[in-house]
C-alpha cells in the first residue's frame, strides 16, 4: 500500500531537510493549498516546523551549541544510516538507544513510523524525541547529567543496567580506533556503554565513516563485541576489508541516494 500524503511529506523532510512548498507539492503531486493545509496539520502535531516558504522536521529546542554542532555534522549520512538500521527493528522487542548523535537520528526515524517497542535510553535528546509517541514505552535511566552529550551517566545509571536485559543495543561511538577499540572522551560514559554491551543480546554499532581510525581517551569495548555495523560508503577500503574479515554484518549506505545501498557480509 502506498504511504499517505502526510507520511510522504514527513519522510521527504526527514531525508532531504528543509524543503519549499513548491517542491513538496511536486513530490506528493498535490496543490499548493493542499500542501499548506498539510503542513499546518503536521505543525500542530509537533512533527514539522514551517519556515519561510517551506518546512523542516521539528527538532527539540535547547540543545547546547556543542551537541547541536556534532548532531548536524554529516547529517545526511547519519540519517541514511538510521534509515537502514530502522529496517532491523522488530515490534515487541526491548531496545536500548544510547546517546550517540547517529542513534538520535534512529529515534527521529522511529517517531515518523512508530511501532510497539520498549525503549530504554540514557539520552535526554532521545527522551525529548520519543515522549508521547504512540506504542512506545520509554524508560529513561537516572544518573549524573553529562551536559556535553545531553545524557545521564554514572553509578546510578550503571546500577540500573545491571538488573536489565535488552534484545538489541544501538550504540554510537566518538571514535573507532585503529586497534579496533570503541572509545569516548568521558570515563563515566565509557563505563556505562560497556555495561550496555554486557547486558544486550544483539549489539549494533551506528557510526558514520568519519569515526573510523580516530582516537578518544576512554575505551568502551572492541569491535569483536559487535554483531552489526551500519556506516556510510565513505568508509575506507582498509576498514571495509577489516570489518569483513571480522565476520561482522556490514551495512554500507549511500547518504546522497534516495535509497540506501546495503551490503551484508557474514
Amino acid at each position: 500500500m502506498l504511504p499517505d500524503r502526510l507520511t510522504q511529506i514527513r519522510h521527504h523532510l526527514y531525508r532531504h531537510g528543509t524543503t519549499g512548498i513548491h517542491d513538496l507539492a511536486r513530490v506528493v503531486n498535490a496543490s499548493l493549498a493542499t500542501i499548506r493545509r498539510d503542513l499546518q496539520r503536521l505543525e500542530e502535531q509537533g512533527v514539522v516546523v514551517r519556515t519561510h516558504g517551506g518546512a523542516a522536521i521539528a527538532e527539540s529546542a535547547g540543545f547546547e551549541a556543542g551537541f547541536a554542532t556534532r548532531e548536524n555534522r554529516g547529517l545526511e549520512a547519519k540519517r541514511a544510516i538510521a534509515d537502514a538500521a530502522f529496517a532491523g527493528l522488530r515490534p515487541g522487542s526491548t531496545v536500548f538507544l544510547d546517546a550517540g548523535t547517529t542513534v538520535l537520528q534512529l529515534a527521529r526515524r522511529l517517531r515518523l513510523t512508530p511501532m510497539k517497542l520498549t525503549i530504554f535510553s540514557n539520552s535526554i535528546a532521545i527522551a525529548d524525541t520519543l515522549t508521547g509517541v504512540e506504542d512506545i514505552q520509554l524508560v529513561l535511566l537516572g544518573g549524573r547529567l553529562r551536559h556535553e552529550n545531553r545524557c545521564v551517566v554514572g553509578p546510578l545509571a550503571r546500577q540500573a543496567i545491571e538488573g536489565l536485559w535488552f534484545d538489541r543495543l544501538y550504540l554510537g561511538a566518538s571514535a573507532i580506533q585503529p586497534d579496533g577499540a570503541i572509545a569516548t572522551p568521558d570515563s563515566d560514559e565509557a563505563a556505562l556503554n560497556a555495561a550496555m554491551l554486557a547486558r544486550s543480546g544483539e549489539r549494533i554499532l551506528l557510526a558514520d565513516s568519519s569515526k573510523f581510525g580516530c582516537h578518544s581517551t576512554y575505551r568502551v569495548g572492541t569491535l569483536d563485541q559487535i554483531g552489526q555495523v551500519h556506516t556510510d560508503t565513505g568508509l575506507s577500503a582498509d576498514w571495509t576489508q577489516r570489518l569483513r574479515q571480522m565476520n561482522l554484518a556490514l551495512h554500507l549506505v549511500a547518504a546522497a541516494a534516495s535509497r540506501p545501498a546495503e551490503e551484508n557480509r557474514r
